[in-house]
């Protein structure tokens, strides 16, 4: 069974923080936010995560404060999130503890690419790339599969790859060509029928697992995943 990693956002942006949080837990993380700004060492060790995301500039004390302490008792990789941009306050992070610092505003991808650097190299994780797709439903990137849980849900390999497609294009519509193409390497013969056939069927397998819509349909274009 595979650890799920926890994170702990120190950011009192709450719309920033909220943001950050659920582009993790699609990626298959647990995301915490810390709300006791007061008290951001008494959160650490409830929480226990196995990264930190800091923001500096934060109510009470800094961010530079906190790194200090959460060091007095832990190495866990201390990742800063900042508006500050001088060179200056990036060496003070890194002399005070932190492992890696980002500008605000940066792009989400690259914030999960720093992210994986840090807990590859702190803890040896190969970081697997499983995506959230509804509350309990999992798509590994790696090995194509879904998962309820812990549970796989038995997949043919064509379901696969347009599982891959859909995730992969998600939120945007993938065309009905675009998956005849996917599918065209595949040992399965698809025609325009069976690939309707193929996409009721795995409609089915997922609603049966999960109790929702997972794919859904933009008519006259294609299908989607929200």
């Amino acid at each position: 069974m595979q650890e799920v990693l926890c994170i702990m956002i120190v950011e009192d942006d709450r719309s920033l923080s909220g943001e950050i949080c659920d582009f993790l837990e699609r990626w298959g993380y647990r995301a915490v936010s810390c709300r006791n700004f007061e008290d951001i060492l008494g959160d650490f060790q409830k929480i226990r995560p196995q990264l930190v995301l800091m923001d500096i500039n934060l109510p009470f004390y800094d961010g530079y404060h906190w790194c200090r302490k959460i060091r007095e008792i832990s190495h866990v990789p201390i990742l800063y999130i900042s508006s500050r941009n001088d060179d200056r306050d990036k060496i003070m992070g890194i002399a005070q503890g932190g492992d890696d610092y980002i500008e605000k505003p940066f792009h989400l991808e690259l914030l999960k690419a720093k992210i994986e650097a840090s807990l590859r190299r702190t803890y040896q994780y190969q970081v697997r790339d499983r995506v959230s797709i509804d509350e309990n439903l999992m798509f590994d990137q790696n090995s194509l599969t879904v998962f309820y849980g812990e549970k796989e849900v038995e997949l043919t390999r064509s379901e696969q790859k347009i599982m891959e497609k859909l995730i992969e294009m998600r939120p945007g519509v993938v065309t009905r060509d675009e998956l005849m193409m996917v599918l065209w390497n595949t040992d399965e013969f698809v025609s325009d029928g069976t690939l309707t056939t193929m996409i009721s069927r795995l409609r089915k397998k997922l609603e049966q697992v999960s109790g929702s819509k997972v794919i859904r349909t933009r008519k006259g274009t294609g299908y989607f995943i929200q």
